[in-house]
């Protein structure tokens, strides 16, 4: 249901970090903004600016938090890499933004828990990442090439994800993954 890389091929941490140095992040690009807009507009269609949210795994430019706190929005970021601050992981908050993050994840069951218990109720786990499926073939994947990409999701993986974690529905949409609590 989804495909690990092998550990032993894991970058150790700073070669990890020196990839995500290589991504072109510029908040103010239109390009990565039409990129990460059906989370912006999943967050302002179902929450207003009142509600708390956190991009989780923000990265070197946080576009989405840009884009959120531009109409108003109460966002905090968080990166393991660039902001570190594992304080706001123990917050609560109604919405959760983990744009091209899951797939970055070595322990997912982990990863999800935390997150899972970071929103309140009714609150969304809302993702962004390249699902897999049997009928792309994965020798000729392009995103399985980048070496930091080290868990790949099957529809059915998102759907144990949801169980195993007491989110109340999933919903998938191309690339956007949203589960609720």
């Amino acid at each position: 249901m989804g495909l690990f890389m092998d550990p032993k091929n894991y970058l150790n941490r700073h070669d990890e970090k020196e990839r995500y140095l290589e991504h072109n992040n510029d908040v103010n690009d239109p390009g990565y903004q039409k990129f990460v807009s059906p989370i912006v507009n999943c967050i302002m269609k179902n929450f207003t600016t009142e509600n708390i949210g956190l991009d989780f795994g923000s990265g070197t430019g946080p576009v989405i938090t840009k884009m959120l706190r531009d109409q108003g929005y109460n966002i905090c970021t968080y990166d393991p890499f660039f902001d570190n601050r594992p304080e706001l992981l123990k917050n609560k908050y109604n919405y959760i933004a983990c744009c091209e993050v899951m797939e970055h994840f070595r322990n997912p069951a982990e990863e999800f828990s935390l997150l899972r218990s970071m929103l309140n109720h009714k609150g969304k786990l809302i993702c962004m990442t390249e699902i897999y499926s049997d009928s792309i073939g994965f020798t000729r994947w392009y995103y399985k090439d980048d070496p930091t990409h080290v868990f790949f999701y099957h529809k059915g993986s998102l759907e144990w994800i949801k169980n195993r974690f007491n989110f109340s529905s999933l919903t998938i949409d191309k690339r956007l993954i949203v589960f609720t609590v």
